[in-house]
């Protein structure tokens, strides 16, 4: 029913609800003048009568409210009947207030004012803005713990914060979880793989993962740190700060006051509102552009690898051959007198033991280029790599996560109606009925929850998606520093020779 102060009193059509639901603002209840404007000129009246009806609409708030709404649309109907716009016209609507002719109302959508809702979606993140966040160093503690004990500590050093803490593989572990739980629609990292190490760490071997697992924990940090929603969170500010005893209880409480993304985000439940129409579509392209780019960026990263590799490897032969010169050019043991030319020897082993410090020379510049590529290359296609494989875990949680309990919800929802069905054919206990009654509406808020979550997470997604084109930029840095590392080693042979 619609009533004003002349007590007009008329059931609403459903079209004037639906033209209410596409047109009015998606942060609050009603709609903006301007947007009533182009509703207007939709109408194909003339302006006189245009005119007389926006005077009759009360928009003195620069909008409309419902009602001011539904009492345009029927002056609208009128003057499209050929009467004149006046709300005593509506005094004789006794049943249902007249339908307008504006078209399908999903078309009037597009009327919408949506600067604000752009933003809202929108992620405006640049490269160098997402590296000025933070930058947070992760080192060994070898003097605390060391490296022949069952377990190693890091020092977390924060720019951002200006403060060091100290934390265990374990605190990172929790904290991953935590954070997982947190913004389980974001793009939240993997941790490098747990291993319990046996005995004391003296093999190479073991140092090497250490120091592999080291430089993962860095990468992991820096892109949490680093991202929008991440770096102001509370969970984050305790792992990076908090110099208690037991960090992981300060962040599981931290945890329990705040809850998920989705209970705190104050656009979670309108997230529908702010979508593109083609949202899947849009999702289905970036997620097989992505993938491929993850997949060739997966193939160079492995071949840079081994060029390093292949670099320290040259730096140790050239070391070694240098070596075995400086042994030969150092043998003080008596040339024979058999030999046919005593002086030759002489002058050939002082030339050796020369060549064996130019080797010298030459293995240290090849191991500083296998230490750029590693550092300059390697590492920063590692890091560009753990948010690619971020995202695609982010995709599969999608799917298997929200879309998954959706669908199960839905197939539980119709059991239950075919219950109910069958319990009014077949009467039954009263109770039972009521019980069943309850059950189903249950059902139904816990699916309107489950879509709401969906949404989000779609939400979520195109941010995330958003971000990952902020950080392609650093693929041109990387290329560029491992052009620049081969170059400069050629240079530096060219220079010895």
């Amino acid at each position: 029913k619609i009533g004003d102060k002349n007590d007009i009193k008329c059931s609403v059509p459903p079209y004037y609800r639906e033209v209410y639901e596409a047109i009015r603002c998606r942060t609050d209840e009603r709609v903006q003048v301007e947007v009533f404007q182009r509703l207007l000129q939709r109408t194909d009246l003339n302006k006189a009568v245009v005119d007389q009806i926006s005077e009759h609409v009360d928009c003195a708030d620069g909008s409309l409210s419902k009602l001011s709404l539904y009492k345009a649309l029927a002056l609208i109907a009128l003057a499209q009947q050929g009467k004149q716009p006046s709300p005593k016209l509506l005094e004789n609507c006794i049943q249902e207030l007249p339908k307008p002719q504006l078209g399908e109302p999903k078309d009037l959508c597009s009327l919408r004012m949506q600067p604000a809702q752009e933003d809202a979606l929108t992620v405006s993140q640049t490269l160098d803005k997402l590296l000025a966040k933070d930058t947070v160093q992760v080192e060994l503690i070898p003097e605390k713990k060391g490296l022949f004990l069952k377990h190693v500590e890091y020092q977390v050093t924060s720019q951002h914060f200006k403060i060091s803490v100290y934390r265990r593989y374990s605190d990172f572990d929790v904290f991953h979880e935590l954070l997982l739980q947190r913004f389980a629609y974001r793009m939240v990292p993997a941790l490098p793989p747990k291993r319990m190490l046996k005995g004391v760490l003296t093999s190479v071997s073991e140092r090497e993962f250490i120091e592999g697992r080291r430089r993962a924990l860095c990468r992991f940090i820096n892109l949490v740190a680093r991202h929008p929603f991440f770096s102001a969170d509370e969970l984050v500010k305790t792992f990076l700060t908090f110099n208690g005893s037991d960090v992981q209880t300060k962040m599981r409480d931290a945890h329990k006051k705040m809850g998920d993304e989705f209970m705190t985000n104050r656009l979670a439940t309108q997230a529908k509102e702010y979508l593109p129409t083609d949202i899947q579509v849009q999702f289905s392209t970036s997620r097989e552009l992505i993938r491929n780019i993850h997949n060739s960026f997966h193939k160079l990263r492995d071949r840079a690898e081994k060029m390093a590799e292949r670099s320290k490897e040259n730096a140790a032969d050239l070391l070694m051959f240098g070596r075995e010169l400086s042994t030969l050019g150092s043998d003080t043991l008596p040339i024979p007198s058999l030999a046919s030319s005593q002086g030759a020897w002489g002058t050939l082993r002082q030339s050796l033991k020369g060549l064996s410090v130019e080797f010298a020379v030459l293995s240290d510049k090849a191991a500083q280029q296998g230490r750029r590529e590693e550092d300059d290359v390697v590492e920063k296609l590692n890091l560009f790599l753990d948010l690619l494989q971020s995202y695609r875990d982010l995709c599969e949680r999608h799917e298997k996560g929200v879309l998954h309990e959706h669908q199960r919800a839905l197939q539980k929802y119709s059991m239950m109606k075919r219950q109910m069905m069958s319990a009014t054919v077949q009467p039954k206990e009263p109770a039972s009925v009521e019980q069943l009654e309850s059950r189903i509406v249950q059902q139904e808020n816990a699916i309107q929850t489950m879509e709401l979550r969906n949404y989000f997470s779609l939400f979520c997604l195109h941010q995330e998606t958003q971000l990952i084109f902020a950080y392609l930029p650093i693929t041109s840095h990387i290329l560029g520093a491992f052009v620049k590392s081969q170059v400069q080693g050629h240079k530096e042979v060219r220079l010895l020779l």
